[in-house]
């Protein structure tokens, strides 16, 4: 057999969010996240992503988070059909409001704490490290409606009530964990990414900015919590990345690209290096932002730095400085121009293999902590069979393509702990609402309007992945 490039620990496995796999919205005592006002696609979820008054006013008859697929009553199907592929880790994500239903609640629902008890404990004893995420935009409805989500420095108490409990009823199960899911992304959907309603403001880059400064206390401040707890904690930190390439060599469009990119390195330098970077004062001046901070901030945020980095990678980007440049496409929210180089999926987003070698060897060089793939996958429409298969061989390339990029990064050098391909199950898109596109090597029979059994079903991709994780990434 060919040597791989894997370490022996590698910590193969797969990624999912409670508010998009769950369902069971309203029941033992949960209360409702900013998803559940979103409707599905066709009744315009994408404008009220934007418009956070009018999505409370919603009363449509399908709210896809509701129930999803209802891995509350399917979880020891599922986590048992992940163990077959041969996982050895499971990305999950605890729902905030499950726990405290409002999110300022001084005692926890113990129902709720029960669920991912048993969630937990199946994980291990099927030999699942548990990953998991604390706030994957998830923040309790109740937050948005009392002090306009993370715009308010409360919020911070609120998140180290609900991370403590966490950490110690998990202190001797749960090994790794991601502070917040894509913190970037407080900038690109603000009520996602922090509650946030920006209806009416005349400068909403200040507010989105003293949101995100809010969520930067409040990781480090976890992080100081659960080393506190439990010294062989590992935190991390959680990027949307993607590597910014120039339209041409013109050091304008070299110049945009740089700009693009550090976007979201801005939240990752002060998680992993304890400070607000020196671009960041023109950066605010420019944009007329003045980050409000606490005496103890800037020793909190520079004394308790995250142990590792971790980061979505679903396709590079590209940048121009010439305003005429106009032919875009979408990837992961992030708009951006087309590249003539890359392919193109059913939804528009371009694949670039070569671009998650770059992204990892670049933020290894800026940070040099060890990485962590925990979102990667190509969302696509499914057909079933007649005889229950699915050949889902365009995604079987694209993962194929991604993991021998992911092992090439590592021979050039970089560190990396493991890998959590995205949706390893099917579930609800976050941006559309949709089933339809599907990233699971595990098919869920269920429509984009909430139609069908619940069925599970094995792609071809899912052995597909069982003989990569079985040969530690040689079988690609």
């Amino acid at each position: 057999m060919t040597k791989s490039n894997f370490p022996d620990n590698f910590l193969w496995g797969g990624a999912t969010a409670a508010n998009q796999f769950e369902g069971a919205y309203d029941v033992d005592g949960k209360g409702l996240s900013l998803v559940d006002i979103l409707p599905d696609a066709h009744h315009g979820r994408w404008d009220y992503l934007f418009n956070a008054k009018e999505a409370m006013k919603m009363e449509e008859d399908f709210y896809p988070s509701h129930e999803s697929v209802d891995f509350y009553h399917h979880y020891e199907e599922d986590l048992r059909l992940m163990a077959e592929m041969g996982f050895k880790t499971f990305r999950m994500s605890i729902s905030w409001p499950r726990i405290f239903p409002q999110g300022d609640e001084k005692e926890p629902n113990g129902k709720g704490l029960q669920f991912y008890d048993r969630v937990i404990d199946l994980c291990i004893e099927l030999g699942m490290e548990p990953l998991v995420t604390i706030n994957h935009f998830d923040t309790p409805l109740g937050m948005l409606k009392k002090m306009n989500g993370w715009a308010d420095r409360r919020m911070i108490d609120n998140y180290l009530n609900f991370s403590r409990v966490l950490f110690m009823r998990y202190k001797d199960k749960v090994k790794y964990w991601l502070t917040f899911n894509e913190i970037n992304m407080i900038l690109h959907i603000p009520l996602l990414g922090g509650g946030l309603d920006l209806e009416g403001i005349d400068n909403p880059e200040q507010v989105k900015y003293q949101a995100a400064h809010h969520q930067l206390v409040a990781s480090a401040l976890a992080t100081k919590m659960a080393h506190a707890i439990n010294p062989d904690f590992q935190i991390g930190c959680m990027l949307a990345a993607g590597v910014t390439y120039p339209n041409t060599p013109n050091p304008k469009d070299v110049f945009e690209a740089m700009t693009k990119d550090r976007e979201g390195y801005f939240f990752i330098d002060v998680q992993s290096r304890g400070y607000y970077p020196s671009y960041s004062a023109r950066l605010f001046k420019d944009m007329g932002v003045s980050i409000e901070m606490a005496d103890t901030d800037a020793a909190d945020l520079l004394e308790n730095t995250v142990d590792f980095i971790s980061f979505s990678y679903y396709s590079s980007r590209l940048a121009s400085a010439d305003p005429e440049m106009t032919d875009t496409t979408a990837a992961n929210v992030f708009e951006s121009l087309k590249n003539p180089y890359l392919k193109t999926s059913e939804w528009g987003w371009q694949t670039d293999g070569l671009g998650l070698r770059t992204t990892m060897n670049q933020i290894y060089d800026r940070y040099q902590k060890p990485l962590f793939v925990v979102e990667n996958g190509l969302g696509a429409k499914d057909i079933v069979e007649d005889d229950d298969k699915i050949h889902d061989e365009y995604r079987i390339s694209y993962l194929s393509e991604n993991i021998q990029a992911m092992g090439e990064a590592i021979a050039d050098g970089v560190v990396c702990l493991g890998y959590t391909s995205w949706g390893c199950i099917d579930l609800i898109s976050a941006g559309s609402g949709e089933m339809a596109k599907r990233y699971g090597y595990i098919y869920v029979d269920r429509d984009n309007d909430g139609n069908g059994t619940l069925n599970r079903l094995r792609k071809d991709s899912f052995y597909w992945y069982q003989d990569v994780i079985k040969t530690n990434g040689v079988e690609l």
